[in-house]
């Protein structure tokens, strides 16, 4: 059993020491916590449970705290895949719900995995999840003062079951100030892919992980036999070719992680139930 996480990017030029300990702290805590949950549960449900937690600090951009769109509104994206079944699902820009992971869950049962805009917020709240505000006053304040800090950055979860089952989930309040209708790489096969194989979760410049198509390309080299490091390295030296800003996390079927980042330093932590590896 492995698991990995991610919450984005950390800049010592725009974050303090403080804020910097207290997310070394927080993704210990939470890469605790899920690899408790994987013992008893599928890796389906644990990077769900993980990217939750992530959801709810609000030290992430994702959930609650998440930026703030060019019109003032909050909108977020989700997704999650399953690496046994090949079953992808996803919200894209959904609205005044607290976990747009949970609402990715759900919708594994659909035909139709994957909503956007109101139609996601009607699906929503069709099965049980209701108004939630997710915006906080630091990224109102941010908002109004057109600031874009360092401290934004989208959360992720990639896990390794007991049974060699992988999944990966990831969640993203945007970039913040973006035209109205972007689409970020979170609920996309660039973003967030898996098989039996491998499980990769990105982070970064949507645009820039879609171009390189990152996560999809990272587990299709793996599954034609090349090994997780060496995959994850080719595809970070195509993503340098367009000066790509993106970082990956990624587990293979052999229980191998994977971290990198084009542009330091991404924060993560992965726990193996003995060893702790976090980001510094």
């Amino acid at each position: 059993m492995k698991i990995i996480i991610h919450g984005g990017f950390f800049s010592e030029s725009d974050q303090s020491h403080e804020v910097k300990v207290a997310k070394q702290n927080s993704l210990k805590e939470i890469a605790s916590k899920s690899f408790d949950f994987l013992k008893n549960h599928s890796a389906e449900e644990t990077v769900v449970f993980a990217v939750k937690l992530l959801e709810d600090d609000e030290l992430y951009n994702a959930g609650t705290g998440s930026q703030i769109q060019s019109d003032g509104k909050i909108r977020m994206s989700a997704s999650l895949m399953n690496g046994e079944t090949q079953k992808f699902s996803g919200v894209i820009n959904i609205e005044n719900v607290k976990n747009p992971i949970d609402v990715a869950k759900i919708l594994m049962k659909e035909d139709d995995r994957v909503l956007g805009g109101n139609g996601a917020k009607i699906y929503a709240e069709a099965n049980g999840i209701h108004d939630f505000s997710t915006e906080i006053p630091q990224r109102r304040k941010e908002y109004e003062e057109k600031i874009k800090n360092g401290g934004k950055g989208t959360v992720g979860c990639v896990a390794l079951d007991k049974n060699g089952k992988l999944a990966a989930a990831t969640s993203t309040g945007g970039k913040g100030f973006e035209i109205v209708g972007r689409i970020s790489d979170s609920a996309t096969v660039a973003g967030n892919y898996a098989n039996e194989h491998c499980a990769v979760s990105c982070t970064g410049v949507g645009e820039d992980i879609v171009s390189n198509a990152t996560a999809a390309k990272i587990v299709t080299r793996v599954t034609d036999g090349i090994s997780l490091e060496d995959a994850v390295q080719k595809t970070f030296v195509e993503l340098k070719k367009i000066d790509g800003f993106a970082g990956a996390i990624a587990i293979d079927k052999d229980g191998n992680i994977a971290h990198q980042d084009s542009h330091p330093t991404m924060v993560f932590a992965s726990f193996d139930g003995t060893d702790f590896e976090v980001f510094n």
